[in-house]
């Protein structure tokens, strides 16, 4: 269920985390005495999570398979982040535990639960809750925070500027000092800006090269395809449009994907509004919603219509799909390549955590296992980490890289002299910790399919 607004709401208003279950039925006086008072222990909000939370019969799955808790015993773990908060929090007025900053928004919990309990919608609204009345707005980690959730700000400049911005953003003392001032970790390699952005590729090439109203996709590329790689989001067009599809790239702004993991959900609606409208549009138009970051297609799927209530935003996630998902759906992508040449290179993949929670964490070693010349080897079920902005987070940092010793260990065994994965945080964390040159599944196809 999805927060309750009128039409005269303000599309920027924070969705509350007042999000009680039903009241008390009413008890019959003559049973219950002339001055029996109800007491309201679930009050009625915006959002109900109750029947979430009852769900929950304390298995701890959700907290074993947490990748902060195997390496910080002082985090309490995703039961209680969710379930538990969420109790006391409708039954004393207390406050949202700091320890909810220490989750990395991996999700993983919500795939290890055998009884659905919505733990990721809960995080998310005790984040939201925790930065809107908790956090000081003048304080180094909400300022911080505010400037890594809105990437796409930054990214946006720096893009005008592109070889200044690199030199500036990975210069020794520029580092130190954006550690001492805001947090950011000096330890990591800024990824770097493109000279030319892929929208701006995009209106060079004069948009689309095929026309087919039968076949149509809306390509949401997000912020990082744009500004940092896009070769990758070249790469998608490209793919498609040998399956004969119309391309699509409609106005957007960031899926929220960095808000969410940073409680910063007024910016995230903010975003939504804007992103459900515009792809909404193109699905009048025929076209499905196609992504090539997997944590852009889950914000898009889960996270909009768990924690929004806009607009035609269940139209938007239903219709929304990963890229390489899509083209198995829809294509027969293996006699494609049976005849592909890719000169005996060799591939060591990570399944992103948000491509698990979609169930598409596989999908790419599935693909190629039968590709002559090619071996794409998974390198296991662990998380790399960084989770988006929480390994870039300088009290972070070394939990971020404790997370990531088990997905290092097993990329240096594999066989491949090559990483691959689909989450371009991930790509930066697997190529920080082993120094793997990273490239993404659509590349493969590409080099398979128009080399």
């Amino acid at each position: 269920m999805t927060n309750e607004t009128t039409e005269n709401d303000d599309p920027t208003a924070q969705p509350r985390a007042t999000d009680g279950g039903s009241a008390v039925e009413p008890v019959d006086d003559a049973s219950a005495g002339e001055n029996s008072e109800i007491v309201e222990v679930f009050p009625e909000g915006d959002l109900d999570l109750r029947a979430g939370a009852d769900d929950c019969y304390k298995c701890t799955t959700c907290d074993i398979s947490c990748p902060v808790a195997e390496v910080d015993e002082e985090f309490p773990g995703p039961k209680f982040q969710g379930p538990e908060q969420w109790r006391l929090k409708r039954k004393e007025d207390i406050d949202i535990g700091d320890s909810i900053t220490s989750c990395s928004n991996c999700m993983r919990c919500d795939s290890a639960c055998p009884s659905d309990v919505p733990l990721s919608q809960m995080h998310n609204e005790a984040r939201g809750e925790y930065v809107d009345e908790q956090m000081s707005m003048l304080s180094r980690e909400y300022i911080r925070n505010r400037i890594l959730s809105n990437y796409r700000t930054s990214a946006r400049f720096a893009s005008k500027v592109p070889r200044f911005a690199n030199f500036m953003m990975n210069f020794g003392p520029v580092r130190w000092v954006m550690e001492k001032t805001l947090g950011v970790t000096k330890e990591r390699e800024f990824p770097e800006f493109a000279e030319q952005t892929f929208r701006e590729w995009w209106h060079d090439r004069g948009g689309a090269q095929v026309q087919n109203a039968d076949k149509r996709v809306a390509y949401f590329h997000g912020c990082y395809s744009n500004y940092n790689t896009p070769e990758v989001a070249k790469a998608m067009v490209r793919v498609f449009e040998y399956f004969d599809y119309e391309v699509l790239v409609p106005p957007q702004q960031c899926s929220g994907t960095p808000m969410f993991a940073n409680g910063m959900l007024i910016d995230a609606r903010r975003h939504a509004v804007t992103n459900v409208a515009e792809l909404a549009a193109t699905i009048d138009d025929g076209a499905d919603i196609i992504a090539s970051c997997t944590s852009c297609s889950l914000s898009l799927r889960q996270e909009y219509p768990e924690l929004f209530d806009i607009d035609r935003i269940e139209d938007v996630a239903g219709n929304t799909f990963e890229a390489l998902e899509y083209l198995r759906i829809h294509e027969d992508l293996e006699e494609a390549l049976s005849d592909a040449e890719l000169d005996g290179q060799s591939f060591a993949y990570h399944g992103p955590c948000h491509a698990r929670n979609q169930g598409l964490h596989r999908q790419a070693v599935e693909l190629f296992r039968d590709v002559d010349d090619v071996h794409v080897e998974d390198v296991g079920d662990s998380c790399s980490g960084i989770s988006g902005t929480y390994g870039w987070k300088a009290e972070k940092y070394k939990t971020s890289m404790k997370i990531g010793e088990e997905m290092f260990d097993h990329l240096e065994r594999a066989e491949g002299d090559t990483g691959m994965t689909e989450c371009p945080t991930c790509a930066m964390q697997m190529e920080h910790g082993t120094g793997y040159e990273i490239r993404h599944p659509l590349q493969l196809i590409e080099d398979a399919l128009l080399a």
